[in-house]
C-alpha cells in the first residue's frame, strides 16, 4: 500500500476511530495522520487519554517546512501506537491552527509518499469532507479514499451527495489510483448492504459492526475486554485492511457490499 485517506459526509460516525482501529491491524509499519480540519488532536485526548503532551505534530511539522525538514519533523513527532506496528502523528491543536496548515498540505504529501520506499504505509484521518482547512491535497492525492458512512437515512443521503462529488473530482484531478469507496458503519440501523449499494455511485469496500464499546477502545483509550481481540469488530478491521489491499493491488476487483453482497467497482 501507500496514502490511504479516511473521510466523512455529514451524520457519519467514527472516522477517527475507524482510522485508530486499521491502524493497530495494519501488517507492517504504519503512519496514521490526525489531519482533522477540526483540530484538537482527538487521537492524543481520545485513544491516549491525555498523558501525552499536547502540541507538537503538524504545528512542528509546518516549523519543519520552513526550515526545510519535514522528514524529520515528522519522525520527531510522531508518537507510538503501544502494541502495534503503528505511529501516530498528532494534529492540529485546534481549529484555527488546522486552518493555517494549508501550504503544508504539498509537501507533507511527498513526504508521506516518501516513507513507502522505506516500507512504511500512511492512513489519513481527514474528518469530515467539506469543511474549512479540509486536507484536499491528501484527499485527493491517497492511493485509496474510504468514504466512512453509517447506515441511516441521514447518513446515507449526506454520503450519496459526498460520493458523487469525491468521484467526479477524483476524475478531474486525475490523483490518486482508485476511485473512492465506502465502509460503512453498523449496517442493517436500519438499511442493509443492498440497499446502501443502491444507492450509491461508487463501491462498497465492506463494513464493520455496531460496536460502541468496542469503538470506545480506539475512541477513548477504554481499557479493552478480556475477548476484544478476538471480537466481531477486531474482525471486521481485518478483514476491511485485507479489502483495501486487494482494492489497490487490483481496482476493478469485485468488492463486497455492506451485507457480504457482491457491489461491483462501479
Amino acid at each position: 500500500m501507500a496514502v490511504v485517506v479516511l473521510a466523512s459526509a455529514s451524520g457519519s460516525p467514527g472516522v477517527t476511530a475507524t482510522a485508530v482501529g486499521l491502524a493497530s491491524v495494519w501488517p507492517r509499519p504504519v503512519l496514521l495522520v490526525d489531519a482533522d480540519p477540526v483540530g484538537g488532536q482527538s487521537i492524543l485526548a481520545g485513544f491516549f487519554q491525555g498523558r501525552l503532551p499536547a502540541g507538537g505534530g503538524l504545528g512542528e511539522v509546518a516549523l519543519g517546512q520552513r526550515s526545510g525538514d519535514v522528514a524529520g519533523a515528522i519522525a520527531a513527532s510522531a508518537v507510538a501506537l503501544p502494541g502495534t506496528q503503528a505511529h501516530v502523528l498528532p494534529g492540529a491543536c485546534g481549529h484555527l491552527a488546522a486552518q493555517a496548515l494549508k501550504g503544508l498540505w504539498p509537501p507533507l504529501l511527498a513526504q508521506l509518499r516518501a516513507l513507502e520506499a522505506t516500507g512504511q504505509d500512511v492512513v489519513v484521518d481527514a474528518g469530515r469532507l467539506g469543511m474549512e482547512g479540509s486536507p484536499e491535497p491528501l484527499i485527493y492525492g491517497a492511493d485509496l479514499a474510504l468514504l466512512v458512512m453509517g447506515s441511516s437515512l441521514r447518513a446515507m443521503s449526506g454520503a450519496r451527495s459526498w460520493a458523487k462529488a469525491w468521484r467526479a473530482m477524483f476524475d478531474d484531478v486525475g490523483a490518486g489510483s482508485t476511485a473512492p469507496v465506502a465502509l460503512v458503519v453498523g449496517p442493517g440501523r436500519p438499511y442493509g448492504g443492498k440497499e446502501i449499494a443502491s444507492v450509491l455511485p461508487i463501491a462498497v469496500l465492506g463494513s464493520l459492526p455496531w460496536d460502541p464499546a468496542g469503538a470506545a477502545v480506539f475512541a477513548d483509550g477504554v481499557q479493552p475486554g478480556r475477548r476484544f481481540a478476538s471480537g466481531p469488530l477486531m474482525r471486521a478491521l481485518t478483514q476491511t485492511r485485507e479489502a483495501m489491499s486487494a482494492r489497490l493491488r487490483g481496482p476493478d476487483l469485485q468488492v463486497r457490499s455492506a451485507d457480504g453482497v457482491e457491489a461491483g467497482s462501479r
